[in-house]
């Protein structure tokens, strides 16, 4: 791929939301000479990588969407995964993407050289483009804890995000690891089948309740005919997630108000004192993510359901040993633990002119110009970057924002005389300090959370409204910019 009438060659890696919005955000643009590498032999990124029992979104989807592709034939308020799965391949579809997909296309190195990104994929291939925009994501690659002994286990075990729908769970004893938003959601279906459950709870998290009436078919027909109703809808949405972002980091007094309402929850749906102490947050609302759910907690109420907070010191071939010296026997581990949220980019090897690597321009934390770009990796345009996730609302939202920057920047460089963009170090470092020192006095910097480094730098999330993002990156200013001719 090279320069061409059509604009610059563009190589975008993943068929994620992130992936598929700039593509579309290109092609509406007229820039269609654009590839998209994707790792598996099948788009949708998380939506088809999450299939557990009671996978689906914690954002009302007419929210969790694209702004300019509603769905009106959303079955539920909180749409389930296969039906977000067929909401992006259907957009794929419509848009005409899958010429531009290269399927089985595992990325393992980028390096920018002579003016030109070449990008090296597992199988052998490598690709050339005047720009490279990962849209990788930060919840897309497992992880798994650390515990000793835990390849010792004899039965099944697995991460959520990888479920192994070949093991039978029916009258099994499993142990869920974690009670993260994978674990909320797949914890209250696996009691259901398994003869117990014992869920290991480091930290307990604060949970809401989610209204999540189905869809009838007049409201179908409404949204169809009438779509301002939909609209509307989505507007509703968006001010609640804008106000619960702002009591977060700005109005302490009303983010008291959303730790009563957990308080209330909990009393309603747990009856024993001593598990309701157990499930009890001792953290300031906000600081890890507020999990949604309507079964959670009446799940862990359940006879079968056990939650252990002793910490695990081992596993071993019957199961989980706490610190107390209990063994509990388990048939099935089932790991909730989350992602490397932190390791952008990883286990990618990109490197800039001269052979810089990026991993070393981040050793202290990634950190990138309104999220998307990095001083001394020219044309290189992040998807989903450091410091733009949210504590509240939709990442969609955030991600036609990038993807409508990039698309500026690619235009940019579709003028004469142009051949590379590389921000300015001191604007970066200018933007960096500034979201730091607000992220320093944000509810995400008072406790341990993935949303933090060991060291404490918060390298993920955005700490403003999303309509502050809009603003920002809203116009694509060449003066932020060095311009290689």
């Amino acid at each position: 791929m090279t320069s061409s009438a059509k604009g610059p060659s563009v190589l975008i890696v993943g068929t994620g939301f992130g992936g598929i919005g700039t593509a579309i955000e290109l092609k509406r643009a007229g820039l269609t000479d654009f590839t998209i590498l994707e790792s598996a032999a099948e788009p949708g990124g998380v939506w088809r990588d999450n299939t557990y029992p009671g996978a689906a979104c914690d954002i009302p989807s007419p929210l969790y969407s694209y702004s300019f592709e509603p769905n009106p034939r959303w079955p539920k308020r909180f749409s389930h995964q296969p039906d977000i799965l067929a909401y992006l391949r259907g957009v794929i579809a419509k848009y005409g993407l899958e010429p531009h997909i290269r399927y089985g296309a595992e990325v393992t190195e980028a390096v920018f050289d002579d003016g030109v990104w070449r990008v090296a994929t597992k199988s052998g291939e490598t690709y050339e483009a005047n720009v490279f925009v990962p849209a990788v994501g930060q919840l897309s690659r497992p992880v798994l804890p650390t515990i000793p002994g835990r390849d010792r286990f004899a039965g099944a075990a697995f991460h959520s995000a990888r479920w192994d729908h070949d093991v039978d769970l029916r009258g099994k004893r499993v142990a869920v690891i974690g009670t993260g938003a994978s674990a909320v959601q797949f914890v209250p279906e696996v009691r259901k089948q398994a003869e117990r459950v014992t869920v290991f709870q480091r930290t307990p998290p604060y949970v809401l309740a989610k209204s999540d009436p189905a869809y009838r078919g007049w409201q179908h027909w409404l949204f169809e005919h009438l779509p301002p109703t939909q609209l509307l809808g989505r507007l509703r949405i968006f001010l609640l997630a804008e106000y619960a972002t702002y009591a977060m980091t700005r109005h302490p007094v009303l983010a008291k108000m959303f730790e009563l309402r957990t308080a209330q929850l909990r009393r309603r749906h747990i009856k024993d004192p001593a598990l309701r102490a157990k499930l009890t947050p001792e953290y300031p609302l906000g600081c890890k993510r507020i999990l949604f759910t309507n079964d959670y907690l009446p799940a862990l109420a359940q006879p079968n359901v056990d939650v252990e907070t002793a910490r695990i010191s081992e596993i071993t071939e019957k199961g989980v040993r706490t610190e107390d010296g209990v063994e509990h026997e388990v048939d099935v581990i089932v790991y909730g633990t989350g992602f490397a949220a932190t390791d952008f980019l990883a286990p990618v090897k990109v490197r800039g002119p001269g052979g810089r690597s990026l991993q070393d321009a981040w050793s202290g934390g990634a950190r990138a110009y309104l999220g998307i770009t990095v001083p001394g990796f020219p044309n290189l345009f992040c998807v989903y970057g450091p410091n733009t996730n949210l504590g509240a609302g939709s990442i969609i939202y955030m991600l036609e924002r990038q993807a409508r920057y990039i698309r500026q920047a690619v235009e940019r460089l579709s003028r004469p005389g142009v051949s590379a963009l590389d921000v300015l170090p001191e604007v970066e470092q200018r933007y960096d300090d500034e979201v730091q020192a607000r992220l320093g006095h944000s509810v995400w910097s008072a406790c341990t959370s993935w949303y933090r480094q060991a060291d404490g730098r918060v390298t993920t999330n955005w700490p403003g409204l999303v309509t502050e993002y809009d603003r920002r990156t809203k116009r694509f200013d060449v003066a932020d910019y060095r311009v290689v001719g």
